[in-house]
């Protein structure tokens, strides 16, 4: 049966059946106009994302269980929620923009805009049974007799997962700790994990991958219709890109005799190409150069080598292309 319920705002129907209540809203922004509202991931994601949005000017700091950080960031306004309902209320124009991870936009199936991949909080979501069942993949239930109980958090993920798979299984809604229930409570799970650990101490065997996931910057498409907000977001992906960049680089300076010249900027990684600059008194060259941070162990002992003198290595800031 149906119930209609209407409000000033938003029309909302409620179905329901013996399975399942599904609530269908139209996205209507009850956003101010003149602000971007933005929201922020609360747990363990919330220090690297207000981190960035430092980088970028944008400074917010939380004061006791206010979920409403205090802000001196003209145009903007946040709000701090868990990263489970940010892809929804983004979707649906509660709020602007705001930062979740690519495994709950896929499971609250949101309509929303990808402006960015942060690469913050890199998981796989995948499918782990007991170690005993590990030999038997995703036909386990067959040995068993009976259809599987696959927990987690994940129902969307999951419910895909078992009807692309064929599997013949129940699912149980779990609230955390997932990986606590097999044997006794779960056949199997459908779950996040970064290292693969804390499986393996609780004795469970990854049987597939559903997806990777990482930290996105999302917006509506209503935010991208007003040109003042498409402006802001514009320019608030440029500097936190820049920002990333600079993240995985560092900027090397040294100098170089003449005679030495030549050979070590031909060795060189660089963005285009090294900055050279003749040293007063013409006695040698001073180079600077952008590099991999992760080459520089490598990279420092062979300039030595080649005859580069007095390197300094400097941590950048950002990086505009």
């Amino acid at each position: 049966f149906f119930f209609f319920l209407r409000k000033t705002f938003m029309t909302i129907w409620i179905r329901t059946s013996k399975k399942d209540i599904e609530l269908e809203a139209s996205p209507v922004s009850t956003t101010d106009s003149k602000l971007l509202s933005m929201v922020i991931p609360t747990g363990r994601i919330q220090e690297k994302v207000l981190d960035l949005l430092g980088r970028i000017g944008l400074d917010f700091s939380r004061s006791g269980r206010s979920y409403r950080p205090s802000e001196n960031n003209p145009g903007v306004r946040a709000k701090m929620l868990k990263a489970q309902n940010i892809p929804e209320l983004v979707a649906l124009g509660r709020h602007d923009c705001g930062f979740s991870g690519y495994d709950w936009i896929q499971e609250r199936r949101a309509d929303v805009v990808e402006l960015l991949d942060l690469g913050f909080d890199p998981v796989r979501i995948v499918a782990a049974v007991p170690e005993n069942l590990a030999g038997f993949q995703g036909n386990c239930y067959r040995e068993l007799g009976r259809p599987l109980v696959i927990a987690s958090e994940y129902r969307e993920l999951t419910a895909s997962y078992i009807e692309q798979s064929g599997i013949e299984g129940i699912y149980l809604q779990t609230f955390g700790a997932t990986e606590a229930l097999p044997p006794e409570d779960a056949d199997m799970i459908v779950d996040n994990t970064a290292t693969g650990a804390t499986l393996q101490a609780n004795r469970l065997v990854i049987v597939d991958e559903l997806l990777r996931s990482t930290t996105r910057f999302i917006c509506n498409r209503q935010a991208l219709a007003d040109p003042a907000k498409k402006r802001l977001l514009d320019e608030m992906v440029m500097l936190m890109e820049s920002s990333l960049r600079a993240r995985a680089k560092v900027l090397l300076e040294m100098n170089v005799s003449s005679a030495d010249l030549e050979r070590i900027v031909k060795d060189l990684p660089c963005m285009k190409a090294p900055t050279v600059c003749q040293l007063y008194g013409e006695q040698g060259y001073a180079v600077k150069v952008a590099v991999p941070k992760a080459d520089v162990p490598a990279l420092v002992p062979r300039l030595v080598a080649l005859g580069a003198r007095d390197i300094l290595e400097y941590r950048l800031e950002r990086i505009v292309i």
